[in-house]
């Protein structure tokens, strides 16, 4: 699977859908990415891995680096990892990845969002 980072919205959030490898060769376009959304300083972002491959710890850091750029935006960001993903749901975990990240399952309506 080739590497994409697709601008989609989630419950009318901006969202990044990461699909392929997230790793060495691709985390700088990720990181572009988010940046660009983050300038605009969103109320919330959403960071789906739900098709991502694989992530090595170039991966897990961009993550670390967005959760804290997020908070100096005041974006309240999600990264969405389902269990069934368990190849990058094994670097999350062992790496404590959610001790810094917001990891949820699916993304959730945050205060003041209706769902359709």
């Amino acid at each position: 699977m080739q590497f994409a980072v697709d601008r989609t919205a989630v419950h009318g959030r901006p969202a990044l859908r990461v699909r392929g490898e997230l790793d060495v060769a691709t985390v700088a376009r990720l990181a572009e990415c988010v940046e660009a959304e983050l300038s605009a300083a969103p109320r919330g972002l959403v960071v789906d891995l739900t098709d991502t491959a694989f992530m090595d710890s170039s991966g897990a850091r961009q993550l670390a680096r967005t959760a804290k750029r997020a908070a100096e935006t005041g974006t309240a960001l999600q990264v969405v990892c389902p269990r069934s993903n368990s190849p990058v749901r094994l670097v999350i975990d062992l790496l404590e990845l959610d001790r810094l990240v917001p990891v949820v399952e699916t993304a959730a309506l945050t205060d003041g969002e209706v769902g359709s």
